[in-house]
């Protein structure tokens, strides 16, 4: 699929542009400068041509500001992957130092480039707009990005200079994973470790990344959808308006993945924040791994490992089916591993058991432990079937649906686990009138 990439100053509306193209409110948009951080992909279609979108951050030449300078090279990569490039200025500003100088990085490209004069919300500002030919780039477009105005326009141009798609790989099978967790643990680092590629912006500093970052990589044959997501933390202890969105940006990460891969810091070990965040991915039914990250900087003594593992399962205590890998997004130590372990578990929560199978093992089950008397009768669970998968749900039909109580609930569950190996997936029981 051809790539459009959308540059420019900060502040001058590149992501209400991308959300206006893709019809998503993908890129976070606030008054403030410099919320976009890192690359944030997405896919326009206009006349049946579709196309790659990538929003970057405000270009700032020269400054030594650790974000600004990963936004830099952020830019430069877009452009390098670009097959068109969006220059979006502020047409209410007119022409600025910042914009020459993003201007002069374009002229030195061999790429379709389109002016885009936003924020042209009347006939006074549209007419201003022939002031940014000056830059020598390319076509100028007045345009709201608001409101939609003059977009149209811009799209017919700009399909009509994009080269033809090339057949789009089959996806199909393909899992999502979702990298969560406490801010700098690692969850960039991670992305970037899987990826092979600096695709999201490192620094010491927590609460880098602010948007949801999109990656698509392939493992053994293996489609992946990775995304990388801003730090979760507790709604008490967040501020600023723009770090709101993001959260609400990563509980929607979680709400579409597969599998979640919750990062915890091995320096600091798990947390209740971690374990609240877990319990809200299981009660979403998603498949969960835990990845100890920076094991490369804890000491060491035999069977450290195992004693974290148990001292963590502890406290887990019903979501104890979490498998647990140890991982250095530094050193790479055991990234792979954590990959072969969210796909095993992408794959057992896709699993249907056969009826026959399920009814064998857990009507043996109960046999063995009968359900506790409900209003002093007995309950008799009759037949067993799965109704779902990917999640999987299980129907018990029996005469008093009311009288499976928690602890027995439980017991089941563990059967169904013990027998079928759904390590990392959290199951539904449901209890039906026979």
């Amino acid at each position: 699929m051809p790539l459009v990439a959308i540059v420019g100053r900060p502040n001058v509306g590149k992501s209400t542009l991308f959300n206006r193209l893709t019809e998503e409110r993908t890129s976070i948009v606030h008054d403030q400068p410099g919320v976009t951080r890192d690359r944030v992909y997405g896919e326009a279609i206009w006349n049946g041509v579709s196309f790659g979108l990538v929003d970057t951050g405000g270009f700032v030449p020269d400054s030594e500001d650790v974000y600004e300078k990963a936004v830099r090279e952020g830019v430069a990569i877009a452009i390098a992957e670009a097959d068109a490039i969006l220059f979006v200025v502020d047409v209410t500003t007119g022409t600025a130092d910042l914009d020459e100088d993003v201007a002069a990085m374009l002229r030195q490209t061999n790429k379709p480039v389109f002016v885009i004069a936003n924020k042209a919300d009347n006939e006074t500002l549209r007419w201003g707009a022939s002031d940014f030919y000056a830059f020598g780039v390319g076509e100028v477009f007045a345009i709201s990005s608001i409101s939609g105005m003059g977009t149209g326009e811009l799209l017919d141009a700009l399909v009509d200079v994009l080269p033809e798609s090339a057949p789009a790989p089959n996806d199909d099978g393909a899992v999502r994973l979702a990298i969560i967790g406490r801010p700098n643990v690692g969850k960039s680092s991670l992305a970037n470790a899987l990826l092979g590629s600096e695709r999201s912006i490192v620094a010491d500093e927590s609460g880098t990344t602010r948007d949801s970052v999109d990656s698509r990589l392939k493992y053994h044959g293996r489609g992946i959808v990775l995304v990388d997501t801003a730090g979760l933390r507790r709604r008490s202890r967040v501020s600023e308006n723009v770090e709101f969105y993001s959260i609400l940006r990563a509980e929607r990460a979680i709400r579409e993945c597969d599998v979640a891969v919750m990062l915890i810091d091995a320096t600091r070990g798990l947390e209740a924040q971690d374990i609240k965040v877990l319990r809200q991915a299981a009660d979403l039914n998603k498949g969960l791994v835990l990845a100890m990250n920076k094991w490369d900087l804890v000491e060491k003594e035999t069977n450290t490992a195992r004693d974290v593992e148990r001292a963590i399962k502890g406290r887990l205590a019903t979501l104890d089916f979490i498998p647990i890998v140890f991982v250095s997004a530094l050193t790479r130590q055991r990234v792979q591993k954590l990959l072969e372990t969210a796909i095993e578990v992408a794959d057992r929560r896709a699993q249907r058991v056969a009826t026959s199978r399920l009814n064998e093992v857990m009507l043996a089950a109960i046999e063995r432990r009968h359900p506790p008397t409900y209003r002093n009768r007995y309950v008799q669970i009759k037949h067993v079937l799965q109704v779902k998968s990917d999640p999987p749900v299980f129907s018990f039909f029996c005469n008093y649906p009311k009288g499976i109580k928690v602890n027995y609930r439980r017991y089941l569950e563990d059967q169904l686990r013990t027998a079928f190996d759904f390590t990392g997936v959290p199951v539904t029981l449901v209890f039906r009138q026979k």
